[in-house]
C-alpha cells in the first residue's frame, strides 16, 4: 500500500491514496489552519469506525441477515498530554434491518473487534482501549 501527503499551505495538506482517492486535511485557525479539512486524528477515528462497519455489514450479509442500514457512532478520548494520543475509542453500532437476529449482530460486532478490523486491532496493540456495543432498529 502506498499513499502520498502533499503540503498545500500553512497546515493544510492533500492526502491521496494509492487507489487515487483524495482528502483535504487542515488545522484549526488557532493552529495556523483555515478549518477546511479534517484533522489527522479525526481521520484515524473515522478509519476505525469505517473499518469495523465494513466488517459488520459484510458479516451480516454473509449470515443472510436482512440488513438495510448500519451507522457507527465513534466516540474517542485523547490523553491530556503531548503527544495527545487516543486513550479510548468506543463504537456504538445502530444496525437497521428486518427481523435481525441479536445473536448474529453481536457475533458480527465481536468478530470485527477481535479478528477482522485491522485499524482497531492495531490501535489496541498500542494500548488504546477499543470498546463496542450495538442496538438493533427494526425496519
Amino acid at each position: 500500500m502506498e499513499a502520498r501527503v502533499k503540503w498545500v499551505e500553512n497546515v493544510m495538506f492533500v492526502a491521496e491514496s494509492g487507489s487515487g482517492h483524495a482528502i483535504v486535511l487542515d488545522g484549526a485557525p488557532e493552529g495556523g489552519g483555515r478549518n477546511i479539512g479534517m484533522r489527522p486524528l479525526e481521520l484515524m477515528a473515522l478509519s476505525v469506525g469505517s473499518c469495523s462497519s465494513y466488517d459488520v455489514v459484510t458479516i451480516l450479509k454473509k449470515a443472510r441477515q436482512e440488513i438495510s442500514g448500519c451507522e457507527a457512532i465513534v466516540s474517542a478520548k485523547r490523553v491530556d498530554a503531548v503527544p495527545a494520543v487516543f486513550e479510548s475509542i468506543h463504537l456504538h453500532f445502530k444496525v437497521t434491518g428486518k427481523e435481525l437476529s441479536e445473536k448474529q449482530v453481536e457475533r458480527a460486532v465481536e468478530l470485527s473487534a477481535d479478528k477482522y478490523c485491522s485499524a482497531s486491532i492495531m490501535l489496541m496493540g498500542a494500548g488504546v482501549k477499543v470498546t463496542h456495543d450495538f442496538e438493533i432498529i427494526a425496519a
